[in-house]
């Protein structure tokens, strides 16, 4: 839980700002609780009451929330070798609480456990509390926004989801070591911009597929067959990226 305390500080300001702009955009109190307790999806959260206030049909808000919210088949792609022989309860548990800080946070302690020569037992566990943490951080927010917004309505012109931004770029930085995390964030950041103007946030699936499809080809360039007679270096390079490929 300590690895996922400056995640959730980030997240903070986040369900404050989604708790105040509920009432003004048509959700009540109870609404906007009942959506974070259920729906647990920050950007598909703010994305759904912007479509409300737009007062848009069920089913485009129902199909755009998850097309914003396709990334986390790949964040289950990329964990399941790792919970793949738990419970189906814990699967499921798992699943629903699953964000990308708690992803960030759980994919590095799997993948160096992966390389430990004493790896532990129960990481489950480690999981669920980074999951429990960011779950009742984000309802503590939003419960708190809520209670503010009715109070001093102009809370959301402060500009705090900033804090956001500051936290996926802080999960994302340790990441860019290799040439494939590399590429995919570049292609995904040039995506997102070109794509920025589309409806209902395609750009951000549009950036996600582009972001993985770029690493997966550098990925696969990298691993080409070598010219013979460039010595043993390339050899270990190749065992490195198998080593690190431990989770797929």
């Amino acid at each position: 839980m300590l690895d996922t305390l400056p995640l959730l500080l980030g997240a903070a300001p986040f369900g404050l700002i989604f708790g105040a702009l509920a009432a003004p955009d048509g959700v009540p109190a109870g609404g906007a609780l009942a959506m974070s307790a259920l729906v647990f999806a920050g950007s598909a959260q703010f994305i759904a009451l912007t479509l409300l206030a737009a007062q848009a049909a069920a089913p485009v808000i129902v199909l755009t929330t998850l097309v914003v919210n396709l990334r986390h088949v790949l964040y289950a792609a990329t964990l399941l070798p790792a919970v793949a022989r738990l419970p189906l309860r814990w699967r499921v548990l798992l699943a629903f609480w699953l964000t990308d800080e708690t992803f960030a946070v759980v994919h590095r302690r799997y993948a160096a456990q992966l390389h430990s020569a004493a790896p532990q037992a129960g990481l489950h566990w480690y999981y669920l509390g980074s999951c429990l943490a960011m779950y009742l951080n984000w309802l503590a927010w939003t419960a708190l926004g809520v209670w503010a917004g009715h109070g001093w309505p102009w809370l959301g012109r402060w500009g705090l989801e900033f804090a956001m931004v500051a936290t996926f770029t802080a999960m994302v930085v340790p990441m860019l070591r290799q040439r494939p995390a590399l590429a995919a964030a570049l292609t995904s950041a040039a995506l997102a911009l070109l794509g920025r103007d589309l409806p209902y946030k395609l750009g951000l699936m549009l950036a996600a597929v582009g972001g993985v499809l770029a690493g997966v080809l550098v990925d696969e360039c990298s691993d080409a067959p070598r010219q013979p007679g460039h010595g043993a270096a390339p050899q270990a390079g190749d065992a490195s990226r198998r080593a690190r490929r431990g989770l797929r």
